[in-house]
């Protein structure tokens, strides 16, 4: 999960036989306790479902919306989608630390450290200027 300008909240990974709408089940429990300000999610159409009423349930100080950003019907061939393109832009600037090409690591949580790494590494260049 990334904000509006694409740095990681949190992520969460997992093993390839876990759907994405479970994985995010997962998400959201981290998110609940850390980020109990959101009041907005946006998520792709594989998200749609029973992950929204999921979220709807969720009672924090405040109700959490997810909001669905589908494509429309009358596209025809590549067009960036508002909201959705941030987490692609995301991953494609991940994909440039060179650990993150292939999956070196044995355990999930050494997988989950090197994504951090790297968006700390590209958030301090940010800064940096």
């Amino acid at each position: 999960m990334v904000d509006t300008l694409g740095n990681i909240l949190a992520l969460k990974v997992t093993t390839a036989d876990v759907q994405d709408r479970d994985g995010a089940k997962l998400l959201l429990q981290v998110l609940i306790v850390a980020f109990g300000w959101l009041k907005l999610i946006w998520a792709d159409g594989g998200y749609a479902g029973k992950l929204v009423e999921h979220v709807a349930g969720i009672a924090r100080h405040r109700k959490v919306m997810l909001e669905i950003v589908k494509r429309s019907n009358d596209i025809k061939g590549f067009k960036v989608l508002p909201k959705r393109w941030i987490v692609e832009r995301t991953f494609g600037s991940l994909i440039q630390s060179r650990q993150l090409v292939r999956d070196y690591e044995v355990e999930i949580k050494h997988s989950e450290s090197m994504i951090y790494l790297s968006m700390s590494k590209r958030m301090l260049a940010r800064i940096a200027g």
